[in-house]
């Protein structure tokens, strides 16, 4: 059996489209909320069980663990060494943890917990015999659909500003990928543990590029006409710092601001040379998620 974790979610939602549109034939369990939009889910037309309950209950992980061959953990990061923890006790044969690559930020606050949550898992899977195998897959900055939390911002702000403030001139690189990239990325995975068990991966776009390409591209696709004005990093900083200090520390953006001047590009070589991963373009990309913002305006 299939365990499912994060299937109603962005990234999730895409996985569940390529297990139906490869008619995936085994058991698959699901958890979900009780809010969640099942509604995929329940017109697939493959075998699936839905299972309500929260990861933070570790007596009901170790419930749906129960005759379960493989994970794909594809909700929250913070809950991967549990999801481990309870794959090993029950002999699960194999974990895919969905991660990221925050892990190789600069920036402690932004990199360490997730350094410590892989070193955690490297320490629970270190035995020989552990009978879990591990493969874990860092996407970059996920974008793709309205419910992303990264274009989708800069596509309302570059709609209803005429002249955009950039960190650092917007010269720092960036590597989105788009979520349909990712639900291929995790079904051809899940199917070749030949190929990518033990292994860990960056899913990034197709190529790095400027944040002032990226915006300039938005903005060419929501036919604007803006005007990119450099803000110098250290100016951000010091902005970033004063309303710190205003708000008491409730607005703090400080290492926001600075991962701004940070490139965040990562290569994905390792996934195309192991399982053929070919992400679409991001000009591609944002098109379809432009118009998907044009789109919910006319309603």
């Amino acid at each position: 059996m299939l365990l499912v974790t994060g299937i109603t979610g962005h990234s999730g939602s895409y996985f569940l489209k390529e297990l139906i549109n490869n008619k995936y034939e085994g058991p698959i369990r699901c958890i979900v909320r009780e809010t969640s939009d099942t509604s995929l889910l329940d017109n697939s037309g493959l075998n699936f069980e839905k299972v309500v309950g929260s990861l933070d209950d570790i007596e009901f992980i170790r419930k749906v663990m129960n005759g379960v061959d493989t994970v794909m953990h594809i909700y929250n990061i913070h809950h991967s060494p549990v999801i481990v923890q309870t794959a090993i006790e029950n002999k699960v044969k194999r974990a895919i943890l969905v991660h990221t690559t925050g892990i190789y930020s600069n920036f402690k606050y932004a990199s360490q917990g997730y350094k410590d949550i892989e070193k955690g898992v490297a320490e629970l899977t270190a035995d020989p015999d552990c009978p879990t195998k591990i493969t874990i897959l860092r996407p970059t900055m996920i974008y793709g659909d309205l419910c992303d939390s990264n274009m989708s911002k800069f596509i309302k702000m570059i709609d209803r500003l005429r002249i955009m403030p950039v960190i650092n001139g917007g010269k720092s690189l960036i590597q989105p990928v788009n979520a349909r990239d990712l639900g291929k990325a995790f079904y051809i995975v899940l199917m070749t543990p030949d190929r990518t068990e033990d292994k860990a991966y960056d899913l990034s776009g197709e190529k790095p590029l400027q944040m002032i390409e990226v915006f300039k591209l938005i903005s060419n696709n929501l036919n604007k006409k803006t005007t990119f004005v450099n803000v110098p990093l250290g100016f951000g900083v010091f902005l970033a710092r004063a309303a710190k200090l205003l708000t008491i520390g409730k607005i703090d953006y400080v290492e926001k601001v600075q991962r701004m001047g940070e490139d965040r590009s990562y290569s994905h070589e390792d996934a195309t040379r192991d399982f053929d991963y070919k992400p679409m373009s991001f000009e591609e990309g944002i098109q379809i998620e432009v118009k998907q913002y044009l789109m919910s305006n006319l309603k």
